[in-house]
């Protein structure tokens, strides 16, 4: 198996055990289909005794003795830092669906059990849960509680006498038509003739911001749960790769979480929030050779809402017999992989006047990632594929050395080499121009940052922080050479401590301004660089903060306006994120990747 972070990036590592036993629905099934007729409130109550509604379980995610740690586990070190599912009350409109339905082969009973959620309806009748969980005699029971019998819950029950799913759905699936593993179900009156929604109220359903995600899970797990309780758990959700799902990782998330629902915001006082996800997609949601740390969603686009509105209207239409993937979000991959960024240099590699980014990772492979101009990544080039040659650059910067149309890449190597790659978007990085040799004094050069420190409108200046302290200021670097030299700190113990670099435009003068992250957490902003001095220090963050986890960071305009004040920075858990518009504070955070 290939090991370089382009290759892990592009491989899904999913292991996978035999689906779960489910009700299918064939290609060419209506979309909206009756619940099994002939049974009331009365025939629920008595079939759904304590003990009954005890033993049910999810159709998808069955429930699996614990057993020894499989392959998929993750690595001590991640797990510990693995949010795990609390017990809760619960929401009074998120509960549990308890349904049964005649077995064909044996005419016996079966039952199951998910999870699922009131969502906004014009009848105040509708439930969301996953397509998995939809079919048979079937009951809905708000904020359920394991203490009291089905006609005793808190807030009643509700026959559910009509279910809404995509007809292209199957079962249990781990190919892509598990996108559209969600479902609606109409909901009877209670026996009072209340609806569901004027009991404990609804849920707004919104589209699926991106991969990227805060989430709360809230679900009943059927098993390795002995109160019987609500889970709730927050987590930051990623791509599921190669699906129009996204996934996150929170332990304790067992068989009966099925339909249980992802909130963006949630207000537990009045028990309602706003709903991007739910748990199923790949192989029901999860449960992969019994891992309960790892949970799906389906990606809310134009097919959910397109069944929504005819779940709303009751007005079934099939959807046709093949599914076709919409256009993926990009997605930069996960935090395992940028954890093995090494290093990072921004600017306009490819022309466009659009922040562009290049990360050098620890095999040595160089990529490019491509601006949108928006804060965000299109796509993502290799440069150079793993090797041993750009293992050993110790520091890199980009910048317009050479006065063609994109940003150009300067690197230091180990060795004391020094070399100028030009226009990189277009030419790449063959060859380049030498500006010092191997064994020269730059093999003393810790890092390097250029910036517009005070010589014109281009970035042509290099600030280099020299090992024993020493900090200098080339101004009108190029291809001839290093320009003019002047030394802005003599060697001293202090420099010594700045364990990384990064330049930019951040307080609006004419000069660029200089962050330094110290070895012990802090970073300062040194404001107007250039041949004079560092300019004024002011303090942003102090000692033992969590910039202590800052490993590498880079700065470049990234948005609309171009400015390159938008601070980029890997943490050690791999987590990447950007803080725009940074000033003499840092600016707006938000995250590229998410953490292993």
């Amino acid at each position: 198996m290939p090991t370089s972070p382009t290759s892990r990036r592009r491989i899904s590592r999913l292991v996978v055990s035999a689906a779960g036993t489910a009700l299918l629905l064939s290609s060419g099934t209506s979309l909206a289909h009756a619940a099994e007729p002939h049974w009331s409130d009365a025939d629920a109550v008595r079939f759904w005794t304590p003990e009954r509604m005890a033993s049910a379980t999810d159709p998808a995610r069955p429930a699996q003795p614990a057993g020894p740690p499989s392959p998929a586990r993750p690595t001590a070190a991640a797990a510990a830092a693995m949010p795990t599912a609390q017990h809760t009350p619960g929401l009074r409109s998120v509960g549990t669906i308890f349904s049964f339905t005649t077995d064909p082969t044996t005419d016996r009973m079966r039952a199951h059990k998910c999870s699922a959620s009131v969502v906004e309806s014009p009848g105040h009748d509708l439930i969301l849960t996953a397509g998995h969980c939809d079919g048979g005699k079937a009951v809905f029971v708000p904020m359920y509680t394991s203490a009291y019998p089905l006609d005793k819950q808190p807030f009643g029950f509700y026959r559910i006498s009509r279910w809404y799913a995509d007809n292209r759905y199957v079962h249990g699936t781990k190919k892509p038509v598990s996108d559209l593993d969600f479902a609606f179900g109409r909901l009877e009156p209670s026996e009072s003739g209340a609806q569901a929604q004027d009991v404990v109220g609804a849920n707004k359903l919104v589209r699926t911001p991106g991969y990227l995600n805060k989430v709360t899970m809230v679900g009943y797990p059927s098993s390795h749960n002995p109160k019987d309780q609500a889970v709730r758990c927050p987590a930051q959700t990623e791509a599921l790769p190669g699906f129009y799902q996204i996934q996150a990782k929170c332990r304790g998330m067992w068989g009966g979480v099925s339909g249980g629902p992802w909130f963006s915001a949630v207000d537990w006082s009045k028990g309602t929030g706003t709903i991007i996800g739910n748990v199923g997609g790949y192989n029901g949601g999860g449960n992969d050779a019994d891992v309960d740390w790892l949970t799906y969603s389906p990606m809310y686009g134009d097919w959910f809402f397109r069944l929504y509105e005819e779940a709303k209207s009751d007005h079934p239409t099939s959807h046709g017999t093949s599914y076709q993937q919409p256009p993926l979000p990009y997605s930069m991959g996960d935090g395992e992989t940028w954890s093995h960024a090494r290093l990072l240099a921004s600017g306009e590699y490819t022309g466009d006047g659009k922040g562009d980014l290049i990360v050098v990772w620890t095999d040595g492979e160089v990529t490019l990632y491509t601006g949108d101009g928006n804060g965000g990544f299109t796509g993502e080039r290799r440069l150079a594929a793993p090797n041993g040659t750009w293992k050993n650059v110790k520091s890199l910067t980009g910048g317009d050395f050479s006065g063609g149309t994109g940003s150009d890449l300067l690197a230091v190597f180990g060795s004391g080499e020094v070399r100028l790659f030009p226009d990189v978007g277009t030419k790449g990085l063959a060859g380049g121009t030498g500006l010092a040799g191997s064994g020269s004094v730059w093999k003393n050069a810790a890092q390097i940052t250029a910036g517009g420190f005070g010589t014109g409108g281009y970035v042509t200046d290099l600030l280099v922080r020299w090992s024993d302290g020493e900090v200098t200021d080339y101004t009108g670097v190029g291809d001839k050479g290093f320009g003019t030299e002047h030394r802005l700190q003599k060697p001293n113990a202090t420099w010594k401590g700045a364990t990384l670099l990064a330049a930019g435009q951040f307080t609006g003068g004419d000069r660029w301004d200089t962050l330094v992250r110290w070895s012990d957490g802090r970073v300062s902003q040194f404001q107007d660089t250039g041949p004079g001095g560092l300019g004024d220090q002011h303090t942003m963050s102090s000692a033992g903060s969590v910039w202590s986890q800052d490993s590498v960071m880079t700065a470049g305009g990234y948005d609309p306006d171009g400015r390159p004040d938008d601070l980029v920075v890997r943490r050690s858990d791999g987590e990447t994120g950007m803080y725009a518009h940074t000033g003499a504070t840092f600016g707006t955070e938000s995250m590229l990747v998410a953490p292993q």
